[in-house]
């Protein structure tokens, strides 16, 4: 079945869920917006919810309603948000979620196949490469249809933190982290900038800013979300408008490139497995994969993060 335009399917109702319908809600460019959970009643008041934000002036009359995967028939795009997640206190046992989320995965892409694999599916739910790949290899879904939110929220942490530091606007600054999204991620220092000024030339031109501190930036940009969550006990702002930015680029066909988890074929000397790199992100999902110029030790890290998912899916017994 041909997809219906602008019409968007929420798979989990949670904390993350709901951010991403409120956040769909925002962009005046949705029609439908289904949500699927397995609490139904949860599922429930959150579309009441949100509905009710469509009363107001300059608000599109959207639809919000409860469903379930038969909805996904005629999607133009999925929203897989559900699955357990860190909690406040838990050690992070990487292992122990990709478990409990590759079962879900299962279960979940199971559903979509027998609907649809014409829809474009953004995957939230962590360890977001690992469930990336597990779509990606294993369900003969198109690979470019399936886009994983990767780094890019960890990517706009780290603009952020860039753009405080030098009192710039944080859309100023330009380049990515890449890689897994977890710890092994990394900046890739040759390619950032603010406008037109590279790295090494910051401390120059922004002589009154306090020099910064490649490493320390780094940590903070991936160590942040775990400070989110200790404090307010999950995140849900920041990957809402991650998966906002990816349905914008998509509805309006854009051609954005934005840097998202996919399984890599022989870039950069990697295959087989599901990392962040800069993509180009169009109606059709992710039109192209760049492989844009790293040195040699940024190259280095981003191998060295492959082969921390690969160990992971190996694990796993995962990857073909």
């Amino acid at each position: 079945m041909k997809p219906s335009k602008n019409k968007i399917v929420v798979i989990g109702a949670g904390m993350v869920g709901a951010a991403v319908m409120n956040s769909l809600l925002t962009l005046g460019l949705v029609s439908e917006i289904v949500v699927i959970d397995n609490n139904k009643d949860k599922a429930q008041g959150e579309a009441l919810d949100s509905s009710h934000t469509t009363s107001f002036a300059y608000s599109p009359n959207v639809s919000v309603r409860v469903g379930d995967y038969e909805d996904c028939k005629n999607a133009q795009i999925i929203v897989m948000t559900a699955g357990p997640s860190l909690k406040p206190g838990e050690t992070l046992d990487r292992m122990l979620l990709a478990n409990k989320n590759v079962v879900v995965m299962n279960e979940v892409m199971s559903s979509i196949t027998k609907y649809t694999k014409d829809a474009v599916i953004i995957i939230v739910t962590n360890p977001v490469d690992i469930v990336t790949y597990l779509a990606q290899n294993h369900f003969d879904y198109p690979k470019e249809k399936i886009i994983g939110t990767g780094t890019l929220l960890d990517t706009a942490r780290l603009r952020r933190i860039i753009a405080k530091n030098y009192s710039v606007d944080t859309k100023n600054v330009h380049g990515y982290l890449l890689g897994e999204h977890g710890g092994s991620a990394f900046a890739a220092w040759s390619g950032i900038s603010i406008s037109s000024i590279p790295a090494d030339k910051f401390d120059t031109v922004f002589e009154s800013c306090d020099p910064i501190d490649h490493e320390k930036v780094v940590k903070e940009a991936k160590d942040i979300g775990l400070e989110i969550l200790k404090l307010k006990g999950y995140t849900s702002s920041g990957i809402a408008m991650s998966v906002n930015r990816i349905v914008k680029a998509i509805l309006l066909n854009e051609f954005s490139i934005l840097p998202v988890s996919t399984t890599l074929e022989g870039e950069y000397g990697i295959k087989n497995v599901a990392l962040s790199m800069p993509c180009i992100i169009s109606s059709e999902g992710i039109s192209k994969k760049l492989e844009v110029p790293l040195t040699k030790d940024e190259v280095d890290m981003l191998k060295y993060s492959a082969n921390n998912i690969g160990k992971i899916l190996d694990k796993l017994a995962i990857r073909k």
